[in-house]
């Protein structure tokens, strides 16, 4: 079968910088996806952006479907046949519903009976055909985080299609959206070379645009900013003296801005470093996407790098346009800088009353409250010679939510709070711990470093979790207004990296507490669901990790109160889970427990103790549970699992030698007790039932 390239380009009106990579992986995924559903096999995807186009190329497309067979399943054979086996009209009409001849019909044998079957042999379209059909549905398919429409246009985008590109084995695919009609031609960057031209195929595409000024390819883009800039540097400065400040995330928007690079370093006025770093970075990044420039001991210099999306001819020019615009940001940064410090955070507390945390959850006043309690209440537990830094941490925690700068920057909140408790005269590490209370901010994100912000950091995120579980407002499906999922995340990776050994349960407890007559929804119940919420994101964030889920299902299907001890009992099953004594193990505790399901349990009589099997599981069952008693007291689950395999051979024992469901009442309870016994003791360290292990039965 010949295959041929697919190319596809949508061309547009400016995309936002954010919705790009999503477009291009949606457009992947949505094609990929009706290919495959219509059988047609293709071999490497490649994607291409910029603001003006999302393009994607599939190499080596089969020309058209295979053929295949359809299989349709009709009346029964006693409501397709009479007597003397003509068919009737029941059977005419299936067959000729399909295209077919009462004669192609055959008689099969199913679960329900015989019934009557039509197999049908369907050729292949061709893929120039279907790719009509097709390329319209995925364009039009598009999902971004907004959309619009346009003139008189009933089409919805992520912004107006001037133009699309479409080309099956070189040729043409014909479709149109909207008033736009697909052709063999793209454009050029929109200033150095505005035209169309027409394309062959993907390499082509790629070059032709290059050389008209278009680096589509993103990871080609990416790099030539990177040079770029730090040509830039380079070329302003003497030589090794100074480079631009590492931003990865900053390359990526630059990126995904321009559609070739050229960069121009600019300086501005050293009054200006008077000026914390974090506000000269983020004033340069967030407004402007300046690249901020160190020297090469790391310390900010007056200087920055801008990135166009034409050519510059005149440097000099073109750097002085760039420092007018940054001077005005600075100017008001430097203003706000020295208003705020009229006021010291300790003086701003009491205003937070009339900064609203959630409409039913009362103010950030309120809030720090709470917060004071809670971090006090940590730290008594965790940490005592901590408790007054960390109840003055969390008394200023959001006092910088009320100065200038944060309101003009609100991604400074906390790095402003700290700088402004220093400049206070508070203590390094109260200062410390109002920055450090928002780590982690997402995934991946480094954690606290110092023990005050740590505590801080998890009474915020278990006050702002209980509070929204305890007015029903708690993430479902998809919508997570409240960023919950991501705070329960960030509290467990704090607990896990301190080892806190703690009791969730009595936390969440006393943060529902708090709030008083605030929440609405019953105490228990809010409880028990922040609770389930958080064991969710436990075990999701384990398991996305590659640890086994059934090791994970076992421990937390028992309990789940204490994060550091659930971890310790995960990691302690999935080290013993390959010998192939504990698998044998594992398939006895599933008997044990299929039989005393119905069964609470309670004290065991030895003198009802007949057989000589249970005799001697009754002993060995003794003699480890007095052994596993200090290791689980100590937490060490490998310790206790590896003494708890000796009871392999005295459960098998037992099932082969003793009926427990005997007619005698009291010898059945005293049996099913001393299973009850059993599984508790394995219990402590997991539900052994939910393993999956090889060799077991």
């Amino acid at each position: 079968m010949m295959h041929h390239e697919l190319l596809l380009e949508i061309g547009v009106e400016e995309i936002p910088a954010g919705f790009i990579a999503p477009g291009q992986d949606n457009l992947e995924r949505m094609m990929t996806a009706r290919l495959a559903g219509l059988g047609l096999e293709h071999g490497a995807v490649q994607t291409a952006a910029t603001p003006r186009r999302l393009a994607i190329c599939i190499s080596d497309l089969a020309a058209r479907q295979p053929d295949r067979l359809e299989e349709f399943l009709g009346p029964s054979r006693k409501a397709a046949f009479d007597a003397n086996n003509k068919p009737t009209r029941a059977a005419m009409g299936f067959a000729a519903a399909r295209g077919a001849r009462v004669e192609e019909l055959e008689i099969v044998t199913t679960p329900k009976g015989e019934y009557v079957r039509l197999v049908k042999e369907k050729k292949g379209e061709e893929t120039a055909t279907l790719l009509t059909i097709v390329l319209p549905e995925v364009v039009q398919g598009l999902v971004f985080p907004k959309s619009m429409h346009w003139g008189n246009e009933r089409t919805v985008f992520v912004r107006p299609i001037q133009w699309l590109l479409a080309l099956y084995g070189g040729e043409v695919v014909p479709f149109s959206i909207g008033s736009i009609a697909s052709g063999n031609t793209t454009r050029g960057h929109r200033f150095m070379a505005p035209g169309s031209f027409a394309v062959g195929n993907y390499h082509e595409y790629l070059a032709l645009l290059r050389d008209k000024h278009v680096l589509a390819d993103c990871a080609e883009r990416r790099a030539a900013v990177v040079a770029e800039i730090s040509g830039a540097v380079a070329g302003a400065t003497e030589q090794g003296t100074a480079e631009v400040l590492q931003d990865d995330e900053l390359v990526d928007i630059v990126a995904n801005l321009i559609e070739y690079p050229h960069a121009v370093c600019g300086v501005f006025d050293d009054r200006f470093l008077a000026l914390p770093d974090s506000v000269l970075i983020t004033a340069m990044r967030e407004h402007q996407k300046y690249f901020s420039v160190i020297d090469m001991g790391g310390t900010l210099l007056a200087r920055f790098v801008a990135v166009n999306n034409t050519r510059i001819s005149d440097v000099q020019s073109a750097a002085a346009g760039h420092q007018r615009v940054l001077r005005a940001r600075l100017e008001d940064a430097l203003f706000f800088f020295n208003e705020d410090q009229n006021r010291s955070l300790a003086d701003r507390v009491a205003d937070l009353t009339g900064l609203i945390f959630q409409n039913q959850l009362g103010t950030m006043y309120d809030k720090t409250q709470r917060l004071v309690i809670l971090a006090a209440k940590l730290a008594q537990q965790l940490a005592p010679e901590f408790r007054a830094a960390t109840e003055r941490a969390a008394l200023l925690a959001k006092a910088d939510l009320l100065t200038a700068m944060v309101g003009e920057f609100p991604s400074l909140q906390g790095v402003m709070g700290r700088d402004y408790a220093l400049l206070d005269g508070e203590e390094q590490q109260v200062a410390d711990a109002i920055r450090e209370h928002y780590l982690p901010i997402r995934a991946g994100d480094q954690l606290p470093a110092e023990i005050p912000g740590t505590l801080v950091g998890m009474a915020d995120r278990l006050d702002t979790i209980a509070g929204c579980f305890g007015i029903g407002q708690q993430p479902s499906g998809t919508t997570d207004p409240f960023g919950l999922r991501r705070l329960a995340l960030g509290l467990l990776h704090i607990i896990e990296h301190r080892a806190y050994s703690l009791s969730l349960s009595a936390l969440v407890e006393e943060a529902l507490r708090l709030y008083g007559d605030m929440i609405s929804v019953e105490p228990a119940t809010a409880k028990a669901q922040i609770l389930d919420f958080i064991k969710g994101r436990f075990a999701n964030d384990l398991i996305s990790q590659g640890v086994p889920r059934e090791a994970v299902e076992a421990v937390t299907s028992v309990s789940f109160d204490d994060v550091v001890d659930c971890r310790a009992r995960i990691e302690a099953l999935v080290a013993i889970k390959e010998q192939p004594t504990f698998a044998i193990l594992a398939a006895a505790f599933k008997r044990v427990m299929n039989i005393i399901k119905d069964s609470k349990g309670g004290s065991i009589a030895e003198n009802l103790l007949q057989e000589p099997a249970e005799k001697k599981m009754y002993e060995i069952f003794q003699a480890v549970r007095q052994e596993t008693e200090p290791y689980l007291s100590a937490k060490e689950y490998d310790r206790a699992l590896s003494v708890m395999l000796r009871m392999k051979e005295p459960i098998d024992a037992f099932f082969d030698g003793v009926m427990v469901m005997v007619d005698d009442q009291a010898l059945r309870q005293n049996r099913l007790n001393l299973l009850c016994a059993v599984a508790q003791l394995f219990l402590q360290v997991g539900d052994f039932s939910k393993m999956h292990v090889v060799g077991g039965q």
